[in-house]
């Protein structure tokens, strides 16, 4: 093994910046449709139509639990999401897109998919297949801590 790939800081500064820039460009598509990266985040999950529990809507968003209430209430308020009770656990709640919801979900897709860089021939594919394993490599290092 070379040393260079043992070098997590030069890894975690690639990362970094890829990250930052990524999001900058997805907050500047997104700001013009008047979204936030955490409400694309939790659009983009409920938008399989399968309605999901708070919890999964929150770990899809990277919120703890008072900050994704208070975006949900938000989004209810603007008739993009409803909750509804679960059928199978009557104690927890499901979260559903609208139907202004999804139409609003289908602009704001379309926009960043129009935005969104191309990698090129499987690159896209390649690099979610590493990010993938590099985040369950650095998961399961994590619970046996």
């Amino acid at each position: 093994m070379s040393t260079s790939s043992r070098r997590p800081h030069d890894l975690m500064q690639l990362l970094t910046r890829a990250e930052r820039l990524a999001a900058r460009r997805l907050q500047a598509v997104l700001e013009e449709e008047g979204c936030s990266v955490e409400a694309w985040r939790v659009l983009a999950l409920l938008s399989d139509g399968s309605g999901h529990h708070m919890t999964a809507v929150a770990e899809a968003a990277f919120l703890p639990a008072p900050s994704l209430t208070k975006l949900v209430d938000h989004l209810v308020d603007q008739n993009l999401v409803h909750r509804r009770v679960d059928p199978l656990d009557r104690r927890r709640i499901l979260a559903h897109l609208t139907p202004r919801g999804r139409e609003y979900w289908r602009r704001v897709d379309r926009a960043v998919r129009a935005d969104w860089p191309s990698l090129g021939d499987g690159d896209e594919e390649l690099l979610r297949a590493l990010l993938e394993r590099l985040a369950s490599t650095l998961d399961q290092k994590a619970s046996r801590v």
